[in-house]
């Protein structure tokens, strides 16, 4: 028979068991104050991370430990810090845990505390992956912030080889609720600094679509904001397309070469929620069903969202992130979606700005139609009847013949002014198809402004040579040289030239616009943002563009060249 225990022993060693907890956790209370006077200096996030993972581990004896944060479903890991654990080993680890399976599973899904002295005979561990370091001893204990599970704190490997004891159960769960409000502190810190930085972005992008610069690079300050405030490997700006769909207009990312002008066609599924005023938020753009175009092959988690106000949708904005990387937050997408907002009122005050401008300009081409019809021809009409008058009164036949052939001049000027003022009254003409005619348009419309016509000449069978693509960048190029030059060249003279007989240096067929005047050229420390446009609109197609001497004498002024092939890959 086994002997029976005196119930008062049980009583007094468990009273001793107490005694002694108390006695060690008062002798380590000095230790806690410090580690909870540690974990609540500062307030950015994962510093705040690493500082508890040190803390922790020197509090309890650990030679490892981690914080696993759960992910908003509450799923697996959206986060893991790291402590004791080299760089080198790390990566030769690789991908760090997920939090679906083995014991980091267990915890997310029973987040109560759980102390193993070997971890690897739990039936729920799932084992290593190869490069981990061996562990045995394991303590984790979840981290609440407001009520809410926000992670766990993992300890590994108890310092001497023993295992974890109660009191550094008791102490790591005082450390996690100190540690529950510091996160909550850091979070509610980081929030407010994530709206911030969204908020600042919209004014630099409120600020460059009104500033009433070059439309290109408002564009630009879009993509680059958004690329910056998201964190993303790219930001995109898409508008609607000709023949429909939305085309990208602006990139910033380390390689925009390939994929400026790129159109993503109406019938993607992606376009149609897009244009309907919908957002979308894809978890892995490379797997997606609904991303068809090839430049989401790249990209991991990407948020696309409509440009759209008053009631009208603009376009998009695309901020993808690198495959592999950490999904968007709820906080994100709810700034991102507000920050897209903001852009495009600022594109709808951009526009009825520009709108403004051009009807005063049509206003002003109607002033100077009926200045030159009421004065100008009127005058020149009273002086060639005084000039035939003057002729049937002179006698001398060379007389009558000068006089003669002035009246014949001055009904030619007539005629010509006269034209001039139709075309003043009529506006602008819209864009023909053929690239020769809208070169050509470009040059007219140039010419009122300028005040002289650019001489012109053709290279080659553009029409039927220079695809599309290049065509429509072409005619850009054209637009924002001539822009440039009237604006800053003050020239006299100005000479385009479209070849389409040129080979690039890699041996492909291309076209070469140059565009030369006599100016003043290109003053030191100038604005070079129309010169960087074109260099862009030039690379996204797989060419180039520089500038040179001009044609003035002694080769003053400038001469843009932008060239690209003839036909680039859609």
């Amino acid at each position: 028979m086994p002997e029976r225990q005196d119930p008062l022993d049980a009583a007094t060693r468990a009273t001793r068991s107490l005694q002694g907890l108390s006695t060690e956790l008062t002798a380590r209370v000095p230790q806690l104050l410090e580690a909870m006077r540690s974990v609540g200096t500062g307030l950015e996030l994962h510093s705040t991370l690493d500082r508890i993972c040190q803390t922790a581990a020197e509090l309890a004896g650990a030679r490892y430990a981690a914080i696993g944060v759960v992910d908003e479903e509450g799923s697996g890991l959206s986060d893991f810090v790291t402590h004791g654990v080299s760089d080198e080993v790390a990566e030769r680890i690789g991908r760090r845990p997920d939090g679906h399976a083995g014991l980091l599973g267990a915890l997310i899904h029973h987040p109560d505390p759980m102390r193993l002295a070997d971890l690897t005979k739990d039936p729920r561990a799932a084992g290593f992956p190869p490069g981990h370091p061996p562990m045995r001893t394991f303590l984790g204990v979840p981290i609440r912030v407001q009520g809410e599970i926000f992670g766990n704190l993992y300890l590994a490997e108890k310092s001497g080889g023993g295992v974890f004891t109660d009191y550094d159960l008791h102490m790591v769960r005082v450390l996690a609720t100190e540690a529950g409000i510091a996160i909550g502190n850091a979070r509610l810190y980081e929030a407010a600094r994530q709206r911030e930085r969204w908020i600042d972005g919209s004014v630099a992008v409120t600020t460059a679509l009104l500033s009433g610069g070059d439309a290109d690079d408002a564009l630009v300050v879009v993509a680059e904001q958004a690329r910056r405030l998201a964190d993303s490997a790219a930001g995109i700006v898409l508008l609607p397309a000709e023949e429909g769909g939305l085309e990208i207009v602006a990139v910033s990312c380390d390689h925009p070469a390939t994929s400026m002008g790129v159109v993503i066609p109406e019938d993607s599924p992606v376009v149609r929620e897009l244009l309907a005023g919908d957002a979308v938020f894809v978890a892995d753009a490379a797997t997606d069903p609904r991303m068809i175009s090839r430049l989401s092959e790249q990209y991991g988690p990407a948020m696309l969202l409509p440009l759209h106000s008053g009631g009208r949708v603009l376009g998009a904005l695309a901020t993808p992130r690198a495959r592999g990387a950490r999904p968007f937050t709820d906080a994100e997408r709810t700034l991102a979606t507000q920050f897209a907002s903001q852009a495009a009122l600022a594109l709808m005050m951009a526009d009825a700005q520009r709108d403004r401008e051009r009807l005063a300009v049509y206003e002003d081409r109607d002033r100077i139609a009926r200045d030159l019809h009421d004065l100008v021809i009127q005058r020149l009409f009273a002086t060639g009847m005084m000039l035939e008058s003057a002729q049937r009164k002179s006698v001398v036949p060379a007389v009558q013949d000068g006089v003669g052939k002035a009246v014949d001049e001055l009904d030619v000027t007539i005629q010509e002014i006269r034209t001039a003022i139709f075309a003043l009254q009529q506006g602008p003409a819209e864009a023909p198809s053929g690239l020769r005619t809208r070169v050509l348009r470009e040059i007219n419309m140039a010419a009122v402004p300028l005040g002289f016509t650019p001489a012109h000449r053709f290279v080659g069978a553009i029409d039927t040579t220079v695809g599309d693509l290049t065509g429509k960048n072409l005619i850009a190029a054209l637009r924002e040289a001539l822009s440039n030059a009237f604006r800053h060249a003050r020239a006299g003279r100005i000479e385009v030239v479209v070849d389409a007989t040129v080979t690039l240096a890699d041996g492909a067929p291309g076209v070469r616009l140059s565009v030369g005047d006599d100016g003043v050229g290109i003053p030191a420390g100038g604005r070079r943002s129309g010169l960087r446009n074109l260099a862009r609109r030039a690379e996204s197609l797989g060419g180039s563009s520089w500038c040179g001497p001009g044609i003035g004498e002694d080769g003053g002024g400038t001469t843009v060249v932008w060239q690209a092939p003839l036909r680039s890959p859609e």
